[in-house]
C-alpha cells in the first residue's frame, strides 16, 4: 500500500498525471476501465486511488468502484476527479467515503496538495491503529501458580490456530487480558483487536454498532465488525447479546458477510472471534435467552480463566505488577509490600478478582501516607477484626463456647486459611505456622480436617491441592 493507482478512461490524462507523480517521487499504476482498476486493487491495494467518475466501456462507474473499495479496503484514500462535476456528484462522492473531489481541468499543484494530504491522513490513521495494536500486545499475563500455569498452557495452544475461543470465569478474573494475549501471539497480531461490550450497548443499537449503517445524509458508517477486519473481534459478556442480534451474528460466523443497516450490498469481513461470559450459557439456553447453535459456534475451544481465590499464590506478583504499572502510568509511589500485608492479602476474600486487587493497590497508593512499604494496616480489614486496644473480638458463636471448643474452632479456621493461602501445599503451610509437617498432619487430623493426598511431589515435598482440604463430617 505505497503506490498510487490512477483510473481514467482518457489515456492522455492518466499518463500525464502518472508522469507528474513519478517526477514527484511517487510510484504509480494506471487503469483505463473498471475491470483493470478492480484487478489492480485486488492484486495489491494501493496507497491512494485517483478515480474518474465517468468511465467509458466499463461495467462500473467511479461511484461503484468507490463503494467497493470503501467496503473491502476502507483504509485506502480515494480522490475523485471529473470533467462533469457538480455539487450533487461531489456530495455523493464524499458521503460514500471519498477523501476529496477535484473538477477537471484541475490545477496540478492543487492535485498534488490534495494527494499529499490524503496520504498523510492515511499514514496517521495507520499509525493510530498500530498504537492500538501495541496496547493490545502490551497486555501481560502475570502469575506462577499451578492454576495460572494450566491456563497459560491452554492459551498457548489456541494461539497457533484460528479457532473460535470461549473464555469463561467470574467477573474481573482477566478474561479480556487472556483474549488480548491470544491475539498478540497469533498470526493476526498485526491486525486490530476490537472489543464489543455486549452488556454496555443498548439492545436497539447493537446491530447498528456491529454492522454499521448507510444513510443518504451521512453515507457509509462502518461498524465494529469492519473495524476488526483482518484481526480479532472480542465479544465481552456475550450472554448479554440481544436475541435478534444473535441470529445475525450466527450468519456472520457461517459465511463472514453481512449487510449494514439501511444498506443493500453484502460486506465481507475476515475476523477471528473470541468471546467471554461469566454466566452458565447452557442454563441461558435452557431458559430461552441464548441460541444453542450460536453457543456451539462460539464454544469451539472452551478455556476457563480461574478466579483470584484459586490462584492466591499469584497475589504478591500481581500486586507488585500493579504498583509498577500505576507508577509508570500515573506517577504514583513505587512502594514495596511488607510480608504482613502480603499475608493479609492472601487471606482476604476477592469477589471482584484481579480487578478488585488492581483497584485496591491503586487506592492504597493514592491514599498512602508515605513511600515506605505498604503495611497491613493500610489494607481494608474484615468487619470487626480487632477491638480498639488490639484485643481480638470474638464472634457471638465463639464467645459462647467452652475454652477447648473455642480453641479448636480457632485452630481449625486458622489452619484452613493458611492451607488455602498456600494452595494446599502442606510443607509451605507447616513452615509458615512454625510446625513440623508431621505435627501439622496430626493436628489437622485431630481437628477433623481431611487432606486428600495426590501422590505428587515437588522438590521432594508432598503437595496437596486446596480443593482436597476440607472439614471432616
Amino acid at each position: 500500500m505505497s503506490d498510487i493507482l490512477i483510473v481514467d478512461d482518457e489515456r492522455d490524462i492518466r499518463e500525464l498525471i502518472g508522469d507528474i507523480l513519478e517526477d514527484e517521487g511517487f510510484s504509480v499504476r494506471l487503469a483505463g476501465n473498471s475491470e483493470e482498476a478492480m484487478a489492480a486493487i485486488n492484486a495489491e491495494p494501493p496507497g491512494l486511488l485517483i478515480l474518474d467518475i465517468w468511465l467509458k466501456d466499463s461495467r462500473m462507474d467511479g461511484i461503484d468502484i468507490l463503494k467497493t473499495v470503501k467496503r473491502d479496503n476502507p483504509d485506502v484514500p480515494v480522490v475523485i476527479i471529473s470533467g462533469h462535476g457538480n455539487i450533487e456528484i461531489a456530495v455523493a462522492a464524499i458521503k460514500q467515503g471519498a477523501y476529496d473531489f477535484i473538477e477537471k481541468p484541475f490545477n496540478i499543484d492543487q492535485l498534488l496538495v490534495v494527494i499529499r494530504r490524503a496520504m498523510e491522513t492515511s499514514r496517521l490513521r495507520r499509525e493510530n491503529q498500530a498504537l492500538k495494536r501495541r496496547d493490545a500486545r502490551a497486555a501481560q499475563m502475570i502469575g506462577d501458580s499451578a492454576a495460572f500455569r494450566a491456563l497459560m498452557s491452554q492459551l498457548d495452544k489456541v494461539t497457533k490456530s484460528n479457532a473460535r475461543v470461549m473464555l469463561t470465569g467470574p467477573a474481573g478474573c482477566g478474561k479480556e487480558v487472556a483474549a488480548r494475549y491470544v491475539h498478540a501471539r497469533s498470526t493476526r497480531a498485526q491486525g486490530p483487536f476490537v472489543t464489543v461490550n455486549c452488556a454496555a450497548i443498548a439492545p436497539e443499537r447493537m446491530e447498528e454498532v456491529l454492522f454499521g449503517r448507510e444513510t443518504p445524509e451521512r453515507g457509509v458508517e462502518p461498524g465494529l465488525l469492519e473495524e476488526a477486519h483482518g484481526g480479532v473481534v472480542y465479544f465481552d459478556e456475550v450472554a448479554d447479546m440481544p436475541p435478534g442480534t444473535q441470529s445475525k451474528i450466527l450468519r456472520v460466523l457461517v459465511d463472514q458477510t453481512f449487510q449494514r443497516a439501511g444498506g443493500g450490498d453484502k460486506v465481507r469481513v475476515d475476523v477471528r472471534v473470541i468471546s467471554s461470559t461469566n454466566r452458565d450459557l447452557e442454563a441461558e439456553i435452557a431458559a430461552g435467552r441464548f441460541r444453542q447453535e450460536l453457543y456451539h459456534r462460539l464454544n469451539v475451544v472452551p478455556v476457563r480463566v480461574p478466579s483470584l481465590e484459586e490462584r492466591r499464590d499469584d497475589i504478591p506478583l500481581l500486586a507488585r505488577h500493579f504498583i509498577a504499572e500505576a507508577n509508570g502510568a500515573q506517577g504514583l509511589p513505587l512502594r514495596e509490600i511488607s510480608d504482613e500485608a502480603v499475608a493479609l492479602m492472601q487471606t482476604m476474600l476477592w469477589p471482584g478478582n484481579v480487578r478488585q486487587l488492581r483497584n485496591l493497590i491503586e487506592r492504597v497508593l493514592i491514599l498512602g501516607d508515605g513511600a515506605g512499604p505498604i503495611e497491613a494496616r493500610e489494607l481494608p480489614q474484615e468487619p470487626q477484626p480487632q477491638a480498639g486496644d488490639g484485643r481480638v473480638v470474638l464472634s457471638g458463636e465463639v464467645a459462647t463456647m467452652p475454652l477447648r471448643e473455642a480453641r479448636e474452632a480457632f485452630e481449625r479456621e486458622y489452619l484452613l486459611t493458611q492451607i488455602n493461602r498456600f494452595g494446599g501445599n502442606i510443607s509451605r503451610t507447616a513452615n509458615f505456622v512454625g510446625m513440623e509437617r508431621s505435627a501439622l498432619h496430626r493436628k489437622l487430623k485431630s481437628l477433623g480436617v481431611v487432606t486428600g493426598k495426590n501422590g505428587g511431589r515437588n522438590g521432594g515435598e508432598e503437595e496437596e491441592p486446596a480443593a482436597a482440604v476440607s472439614r471432616a463430617g
